[in-house]
């Protein structure tokens, strides 16, 4: 038997943010996986979509490529029950697992995931993505999810290079494709194609059921890394691609907001939370000590300047914003740049208020916001000894230390 969860989504909200700060619109979409596979290719004990690359598991790098997508609404996952104490360990670091049923063939699994998403609308897309190709490219996934606008299904294939003999005849190779996934449908179009021949067992992609079908497949030119770890040689060449082109890098953040002491409706928000104080924080957004030194930090990474460059106060539209949106938008940028990220470290310095209290619902906000899991945000307190502005409870500081992983 296996089993099928589903990570539902925090969906980003952009309001009030110019066209120019976010991307060109792609529409939403959900994601499954099928991961059930015993791999037996591969010639490991351990299924090739938990053997750990860079100390994550190829499954674990599979997700990272598209958690952090701005336009992902779920994410649905086929697991083999037997690789219980595989899977489980993802539930610390992925939220919301919903498990049900699968079964044993990919193309049972996919059917039965298709078939248990009731949240799901007919006209809603998803993609179906294979669990092993953990090497897919953001630019490429958002070319496919571009490609939906227009078409009920698409999906990613590399162009040929080699030549190809068929019964001793070299074939025109500019027509032909090696298909890849993830592979994009309307969701109520995919599910009719897998009704209309559930009992074929000869398929291999999902895409073929949908062109069988009689509806045209959109074709995506793709990145030949994106490949499907099947043998020994896919992974070797997968681990050395990895660890010869990620490099890790440490960004850090500080800033630094007075307290407003005048009157105010203004509410202090530290680390994306509401805290009871008598003074909120004077700033031209919601003034967020916290989630800006971390926003400046993770952009310290990818050297996109801090967050006065690309937010500036002198910008109306940025009067009391909430401050989720500047950090929501720089993770969306580290994500398309296909960098992960590994840990955010933030030092609180102030008389007041008290941060113990809170520092668990800080963790989870940010965890929220980052979609990190919690275990990865580490938020400690100072206080400067009654010296200087802070020691004078005339403001807070805040630094933020993170550590990334991007490509070379």
């Amino acid at each position: 038997m296996t089993l099928l969860f589903t990570i539902l989504l925090r969906k980003s909200s952009f309001i009030n943010m110019s066209k120019d700060t976010i991307n060109n619109a792609l529409p939403a979409f959900h994601l499954l996986i099928p991961a059930a596979g015993l791999g037996t290719r591969i010639g490991n004990d351990i299924p090739k979509q938990y053997i750990k690359i860079m100390g994550k598991t190829v499954l674990e790098h599979t997700l990272d490529k598209f958690y952090n997508h701005y336009d992902l609404l779920s994410v649905t996952i086929i697991i083999d029950e037997a690789h219980h104490d595989f899977y489980t360990p993802l539930q610390n670091h992925y939220k919301n697992l919903n498990f049900v049923s699968g079964s044993k063939t990919r193309k049972k699994s996919v059917y039965n995931g298709l078939d248990s998403l009731s949240h799901i609308e007919n006209n809603d897309i998803i993609l179906i993505h294979d669990a092993a190709r953990m090497m897919v490219q953001r630019h490429d996934i958002d070319a496919l999810l571009k490609a939906m606008i227009k078409n009920d299904a698409a999906t990613l294939a590399s162009p040929l290079y080699d030549s190809i003999v068929q019964d001793n005849k070299t074939l025109n190779r500019e027509s032909l494709y090696a298909i890849q996934t993830p592979q994009a449908f309307q969701f109520a179009l995919i599910k009719k194609a897998h009704e209309s021949f559930k009992d074929d067992a000869s398929y291999t992609d999902d895409a073929s059921l949908v062109r069988d079908l009689g509806h045209k497949v959109e074709i995506i030119p793709a990145s030949r890394h994106n490949i499907k770890i099947t043998t020994n040689e896919d992974l070797e060449w997968a681990n050395k691609i990895m660890t010869n082109t990620y490099e890790t890098r440490v960004g850090s953040g500080f800033d630094v907001h007075a307290f407003e002491r005048e009157t105010t409706a203004r509410k202090l928000m530290l680390g994306g939370i509401h805290i009871e104080h008598e003074y909120a924080l004077a700033g031209h957004s919601d003034a967020d000590v916290v989630l800006h030194a971390i926003t400046d930090a993770l952009l310290g990474t990818i050297n996109k300047g801090d967050i006065g460059t690309l937010f500036p106060p002198s910008d109306p539209q940025w009067k009391d914003m909430d401050s989720a949106h500047f950090l929501s938008h720089t993770i969306d940028l580290l994500s398309e740049n296909n960098v992960i990220v590994n840990f955010i470290d933030v030092t609180i310095m102030a008389e007041e208020p008290k941060i113990g209290p809170h520092r668990d619902a800080m963790q989870q906000r940010i965890a929220e916001i980052t979609t990190l899991d919690k275990s990865r945000i580490s938020i400690k307190a100072t206080t400067t000894e009654k010296l200087g502005f802070t020691g004078r409870k005339e403001g807070i500081a805040c630094q933020a230390i993170a550590t990334v992983q991007i490509p070379c």
